[in-house]
């Protein structure tokens, strides 16, 4: 299975290490260049802009973002009009789930996929 992420700290940084032993093939993509260039070399395959990111990813997408709650919004905004019917969206933060709620509805009258999948295990999920 491959999956796209973006948020590279820790958490999802040890996600996409998680995936990757399990045998997933993982896109990465964060604003800090250095966070990509880290898990590149470890085996995923980096992304140096969201376009990147979206253009790496087969299709159907699956994006999962770990990003800070108070940045998912600025996030899809840059994704969402890169994406397609069909693709889904995961939330693996911790937004507050009436947020999730409107996003679910915005994204599905665009044919997209979101699910609010709060995520735990913190820094030692690995």
């Amino acid at each position: 299975m491959q999956l796209g992420m973006i948020g590279l700290g820790r958490m999802g940084a040890n996600m996409v290490r998680r995936l990757e032993k399990g045998g997933h093939r993982c896109v990465v993509y964060d604003r800090s260049a250095d966070s990509v260039k880290q898990l590149s070399a470890e085996g995923a395959t980096g992304a140096t802009s969201v376009d990147d990111f979206v253009g790496k990813l087969q299709k159907p997408r699956a994006v999962w973002l770990m990003v800070p709650a108070a940045v998912v919004d600025s996030t899809l905004h840059d994704l969402v009009g890169k994406l397609d019917k069909d693709d889904v969206v995961i939330d693996g933060g911790n937004s507050y789930y009436i947020d999730d709620i409107r996003r679910a509805r915005e994204l599905s009258a665009k044919g997209i996929h979101y699910c609010d999948v709060g995520t735990s295990g913190g820094v030692w999920g690995l």
